[in-house]
């Protein structure tokens, strides 16, 4: 009972799947199927780093929350990238492939591997995941020096996940 209330509050209710998989670019291989989705709204963390002679962001990890359409709070999103799931259930993902839709506004639309899994809930059959309709989340164009190395800065972001499963 529990499985089947989580897979609905992952689901984008009155989205179709179709809709909101993304271009070619980013779409899984031939064989498998979106399963859900979900609303991620949090921040892109960078910290100051100093290589080859010059101070610059360095992308850190993501920090999210994630919703369905009704506003619920269906599980969340954290550095590996891993996505956990309300369940208990996480996937780890590897990026495969990068779109820069908006590159001077927003943090680019992803296709992810699934490279781990914990638990035998909802996202245990994750083996596709796809970053969507981002905004926002580009690291800071200025502030790392000499004088903030080591510090960190947060970045609003949101952005649509779709999980896939095989068929």
């Amino acid at each position: 009972m529990l499985r089947m209330l989580l897979l609905g509050t992952l689901l984008l209710a009155g989205t179709a799947f179709a809709e909101c998989q993304g271009p070619a670019a980013i779409k899984p291989p031939v064989g498998h199927e979106a399963f859900g989705a979900a609303h991620a709204q949090g921040e892109q963390v960078y910290q100051c780093t100093f290589s080859q002679g010059q101070y610059a962001w360095q992308y850190l990890a993501p920090e999210a929350v994630l919703r369905n359409n009704q506003g619920q709070v269906i599980g969340k999103h954290f550095a590996g990238p891993t996505w956990e799931a309300a369940d208990g259930s996480k996937v780890t993902g590897k990026v495969l492939e990068k779109l820069d839709v908006s590159p001077d506004t927003s943090v680019p639309w992803l296709l992810l591997e699934a490279v781990g899994h914990e638990g035998k809930g909802l996202l245990a059959q994750t083996r596709f995941i796809t970053r969507i309709k981002t905004v926002g989340g580009l690291p800071p164009v200025s502030g790392c020096n000499s004088n903030h190395l080591g510090s960190e800065k947060r970045v609003a972001y949101t952005a649509d996940y779709v999980f896939f499963k095989a068929r």
